[in-house]
Formats: C-alpha cells, sequence, structure tokens
C-alpha cells in the first residue's frame, strides 16, 4: 500500500510527487498520457521563474527527472474510479487496481478544442489556447480571438496591446462577456469583431496561413488571413470518474478552494491543479497546488 497515490502527471503532479517523496512519503503516480501536461504543447514558456526561456517538453522533462531523481514509482494507466475508506483507498485502473493510505487527484483540464480540420497540426505553431503564455511571440502581428465570453475579451484585451489588429470571431449574433470588457474593446482602433461565424478549418500545408470561417446564417464561407488563433471557448476538466468521491461544481471542476481539501466521501482525498475550481489557470498556481495539497496529504498520513 502506497502512501500517497497521485492522479495526473502534470506540473501539479508532478509537483506532489517531489514534496511527498521529500517527506519520505511512498508515492504511485498513475498518468494516462503525457508526462508534464498540457504545458508540454507549448513551444516556449517565458514566465516560469528561474528560467528566462524553455519549450514546454523539457520543462515537463525537467520536472518529470526531479521526481524519478526522489523516487516515485511510475504507472502507465487510465484511472476510472476511487472507492474505500480513510486509512485504505482503492483506485481502480483500466488495467489494475492500486491501494492508498491517501490520494491526490490532479487530472488537468484540456482547453477545449475547435474540432476542425487543421487545428491539431499547428498547435503551439500557429493556434494557442493562452495568450498569458503565447501572447508576446505575436507582438507587431495579427491573430484572431476564437470565443466571445470573458475570457475572449480577456485575451483580446490583452492581445491588442500589442499585436497589430485583433480579430474577435463570436458563434452568436452578439458577445457574452462583460459589458466593461466589451467597452475597452469597442474603443480600440484595432480591434474588430465578426458575429454568427464559426471556424470551418484552419488554413496551411506546412506553415499556419489563415482561418477558413462560415456563417451560421447564410452559409457563406470566407478566408481569414491572420498569423496566430487563440481559441477561448471553454475548458474540459477530466473528473467525472472522481463524481462518487468528490463534490463538483457546475463545470465539473472540483469544488475546492486554495488548500486543496475538496468535499469528499472518503477521508484522505485531496485535489491540486487546473482541475480544481480556480480563478488562475497558469503552470505557476498548478506547481503551488502541487506543493499544497502533498503537505496537507503528508499532515493527514502523519495524524493516523
Amino acid at each position: 500500500m502506497y502512501d500517497i497515490i497521485i492522479i495526473g502527471a502534470g506540473p501539479a503532479g508532478l509537483t506532489a510527487a517531489l514534496y511527498a517523496r521529500r517527506a519520505e512519503k511512498s508515492v504511485l503516480l498513475i498518468e494516462k498520457e503525457t508526462f508534464g501536461g498540457q504545458i508540454t504543447h507549448s513551444p516556449r514558456v517565458e514566465n516560469y521563474p528561474g528560467f528566462l526561456s524553455l519549450s514546454g517538453s523539457e520543462l515537463g522533462e525537467k520536472l518529470f527527472g526531479q521526481v524519478l531523481e526522489q523516487g516515485a514509482e511510475i504507472e502507465l494507466d487510465t484511472v476510472t474510479g476511487i472507492s474505500g475508506e480513510a486509512g485504505h483507498i482503492t483506485v481502480t485502473c483500466e488495467g489494475c487496481t492500486h491501494e492508498g493510505r491517501s490520494v491526490i487527484i490532479a487530472t488537468g483540464s484540456r482547453h477545449r478544442d475547435l474540432g476542425v480540420e487543421g487545428e491539431e497540426k499547428f498547435v503551439g505553431e500557429g493556434i494557442s489556447y493562452c495568450a498569458v503564455c503565447d501572447g508576446a511571440f505575436y507582438k507587431g502581428r495579427t491573430v484572431a480571438v476564437i470565443g466571445g465570453g470573458n475570457s475572449a475579451l480577456q485575451e483580446a484585451v490583452l492581445l491588442s496591446e500589442g499585436c497589430t489588429h485583433v480579430t474577435v470571431v463570436q458563434n452568436l449574433p452578439f458577445l457574452t462577456g462583460e459589458p466593461s470588457l466589451q467597452n475597452i474593446l469597442a474603443k480600440r482602433d484595432n480591434v474588430s469583431f465578426i458575429y454568427s461565424t464559426v471556424v470551418a478549418a484552419v488554413l496551411g500545408d506546412d506553415t499556419f496561413e489563415g482561418l477558413l470561417l462560415r456563417n451560421t446564417d447564410t452559409g457563406e464561407e470566407t478566408v481569414l488571413n491572420v498569423d496566430g488563433t487563440f481559441v477561448c471557448i471553454g475548458q474540459v476538466p477530466a473528473n467525472q470518474a472522481f463524481a462518487n468521491v468528490v463534490k463538483l461544481g457546475d463545470y465539473g471542476y472540483v469544488d475546492a478552494g486554495e488548500n486543496c481539501l475538496p468535499e469528499t466521501a472518503i477521508p484522505g482525498v485531496f485535489v491540486a491543479g487546473d482541475c480544481r475550481t480556480k480563478a488562475i489557470r497558469q503552470v505557476t498556481t498548478a506547481t503551488a497546488d502541487g506543493a499544497v495539497a502533498a503537505l496537507a496529504a503528508c499532515r493527514y498520513l502523519d495524524s493516523l
């Protein structure tokens, strides 16, 4: 039986594993896809303390290397559920089951994709999901922002400060973001809006060239030539497998505050990173959560 089983090996899960091992707890880290999480898709990371610039994959490798050096055990599998009681929790995977005295859920969330032809090919090379992360790379260039809610308008405001032009593409006939954000953008000469329109395809063979847009009322298709596109149509957490154990909010995120302690049916279950309710989702806030959750789990174990 492990002291701590960590589900998810993004920045939150990897940091949690690092702190738990340094506290001399036995740790099993379970990941279903990529060690390092979403950040590995970023070609350059320039807002992580201690590094002027490095790729997201390099950052993920460095975090993963630290965890291996500390002696955490690794399992590649998909977790399908959690059950048990205080001090004896069963984590069920597609391939097997594992027993632990505590569990940290760090499954993260993924950006909602457009789901159109060409999108996947240009992620990180023309398609981005975070202006804070990648906006500086498009300074003096033209970009599109897909979406009309608060997140999209906030991204557009940030991008308009450095880009020559920002085109906001909204699938509805109106914006749904806060009026204050709409007013800011309406006053900026380098921002324009296209309504009742969706992205039909991402254009380009070897390099990103722009977007094929389709009007939802008329079906008319037009080409929008831009240097980059920021997709802001929401995020999707991966928490449904744990709905019987932790309380999920309206959008599927685990209800938990900065202490990373969710309302749970089994004592000893903690949460960290983008899969929990929070205002800011950045790699630094994920690593901070990992540290908080790991130390909380260690205190819990020491109290048993």
